[in-house]
C-alpha cells in the first residue's frame, strides 16, 4: 500500500512537472484574435501546454521580453532604438520574427456617404487640419477621430504611415483595441478610425478606399494600399523550448492557414 502511494505521488509530480505554460504579451492586433486562435489549435496537439495571453499593446510585449516576464512578445511595430538599448543593458537580445502582414483599414460609420479618401485627406483628418466632413466631400458634421492608445504599435505605425509623423488631433479619442474603435465608429455617424484587417467585418462600419484601393492581400503585398506593415513575435534571442515550438507552428502551413482565416496576410 505504501509503495502504491509513493508511486502515485511520483506520477503526480511528473504530471505537474510536464505541464508547461507559454506566457505571451503585447499587441492587441495579434493578441485579441489571432494568437488565441493559434493557441487553441496548438493545445489540441499538445495537451500538456497552457497559455497566458495578455493583449495590452505592442509596448507591453517588448517590455515583457526585456523584463523576462514573457516568452513571446507580440508587436505590430519594430522595437525602437531606446527599447533595443534598454534590452542590451539587461543582457537581452530582442529578436523579431515576422508573424504575418496586416493592412490598416480606414473605417467610417456604415451610414456615412464617404466611400473613399486620399492620403492627404486622411493625414489632415487625423492631425486635426480637417475637422468637418464637409471639407472631405461629405455632409456637414464635426468629425470624431478614434485612435489606438499610446502603448499600441498601431498608434505609432499610423503616425508614420498616414500622418507624416505628425501629432494626432487634440480631439482624437484613444481606444484600447481594434474592437473598441470599430464599436465607437459604429455608434457615431461622424466617426472615423483605423483597424486591422481581422476586424473589418464588425457590424455598423465600412472600409473606405484610399486613392481607389481597398486593403486586401493583393493590394497590401503589391503596395498599392499605403497603410500596411509586418507584425512580429519578439523573443530574447533565438526562441527555445515550448515557445520555439509554438512559433514554428504559427509559421507553418497549418498556422498560416489560421492567419488567413482570421483575416491577416500570410508571412509565407
Amino acid at each position: 500500500m505504501q509503495n502504491a502511494l509513493i508511486l502515485l505521488a511520483v506520477l503526480a509530480t511528473a504530471t505537474v512537472g510536464s505541464a508547461q505554460k507559454i506566457v505571451i504579451k503585447g499587441s492587441d492586433t495579434l493578441g485579441a484574435r489571432l494568437v488565441p486562435t493559434l493557441a487553441e489549435d496548438y493545445k489540441t496537439k499538445h495537451s500538456g501546454v497552457s497559455f497566458e495571453i495578455a493583449a495590452e499593446g505592442s509596448t507591453t510585449g517588448i517590455t515583457a521580453i526585456i523584463d523576462g516576464t514573457a516568452e513571446i512578445g507580440m508587436s505590430s511595430r519594430r522595437a525602437k532604438p531606446t527599447e533595443v538599448s534598454a534590452a542590451q543593458a539587461k543582457g537581452v537580445t530582442l529578436k523579431p520574427t515576422i508573424a504575418c502582414f496586416d493592412g490598416m483599414a480606414v473605417i467610417v460609420n456604415a451610414k456615412s456617404p464617404i466611400s473613399g479618401l486620399t492620403p492627404r485627406q486622411v493625414e489632415q483628418i487625423f492631425t486635426g487640419d480637417i475637422t468637418n466632413w464637409s471639407a472631405a466631400g461629405g455632409p456637414a458634421g464635426t468629425i470624431s477621430v478614434y485612435t489606438r492608445n499610446t502603448a499600441s504599435g498601431t498608434y505609432s505605425d499610423w503616425k508614420d504611415l498616414a500622418m507624416k509623423k505628425r501629432d494626432y488631433a487634440r480631439s482624437s479619442q484613444k481606444m484600447a483595441g481594434n474592437e473598441q474603435i470599430a464599436a465607437e465608429v459604429a455608434k457615431n455617424t461622424n466617426g472615423i478610425g483605423y483597424i486591422g484587417l481581422a476586424y473589418i467585418h464588425a457590424e455598423g462600419i465600412k472600409v473606405v478606399s484610399i486613392n481607389g484601393a481597398l486593403p486586401s492581400q493583393e493590394t497590401v503585398l503589391s503596395k498599392k494600399y499605403p497603410y500596411a506593415r509586418p507584425t512580429f513575435y519578439y523573443t530574447n534571442g533565438e526562441p527555445h523550448g515550448e515557445a520555439a515550438k509554438f512559433i514554428e507552428f504559427a509559421l507553418s502551413t497549418q498556422g498560416q492557414k489560421i492567419v488567413e482565416q482570421v483575416g491577416f496576410i500570410t508571412a509565407l
